[in-house]
């Protein structure tokens, strides 16, 4: 199955777009994209030159993933997010001149397989989002998440957990944590959450 390209989308001719992709309307894909197989990209997204994204992900309405950002597999970007890409942004140096690309080193966000980034969230880079972990709306990230955990807030803290499916776990006795969706296994240790090995 080949990709689906709306005619008001803008996919440069050095992007590459997965089978069964679909890049909606006014949506921009720049140079040197990457873009795995069954992407969803929204109206008005924007995926910054030279960014990755494994299979499966999805891009909603409006966000903003700017270079040199990755997103591994199954990645979920909410409407409105935005991935920075600037240590010291300033449009001129300090001498008023505009300011080029050698005058600025980019840095990016990393989202590890399955992590969840809601609405209008803000990622500053350099952050690494974990496994499976999600930010809630409107939460500007910091510092690195922890795989499967879940954060809120400005700036974004945990303030629990969640498994593959999304939903907080319950906490058991001796470290563990059980998905009431899914009935799956994570032990915690030291701030940290794993899949129990069956």
């Amino acid at each position: 199955m080949t990709a689906r390209i709306v005619d008001s989308a803008e996919v440069d001719a050095s992007a590459q777009v997965g089978d069964g992709s679909s890049v909606w309307h006014l949506a921009q894909i720049r140079e040197n994209a990457v873009l795995g197989r069954d992407c969803v990209i929204g109206r008005g997204a924007y995926i910054g030159t030279g960014v990755h994204l494994g299979d499966a992900c999805k891009v909603q309405n409006y966000a903003l993933v700017y270079e040199p950002a990755a997103l591994e597999r199954g990645v979920f970007v909410g409407p409105a997010a935005v991935f920075t890409n600037d240590h010291y942004p300033r449009a001129v140096t300090p001498t008023g001149e505009a300011k080029s690309a050698s005058d600025w080193e980019p840095v990016g966000v990393t989202c590890r397989e399955g992590a969840s980034i809601g609405a209008r969230a803000v990622c500053v880079a350099p952050v690494t989002i974990g496994r499976w972990a999600m930010v809630a709306a409107g939460s500007v990230v910091v510092q690195d998440v922890p795989d499967f955990a879940l954060v809120v807030g400005v700036p974004a803290r945990r303030i629990r957990w969640v498994g593959k499916a999304g939903v907080p776990l319950e906490e058991g006795s001796n470290g563990q944590w059980t998905c009431p969706s899914t009935g799956a296994k994570y032990i915690e240790t030291e701030g940290q959450l794993t899949e129990e090995v069956a």
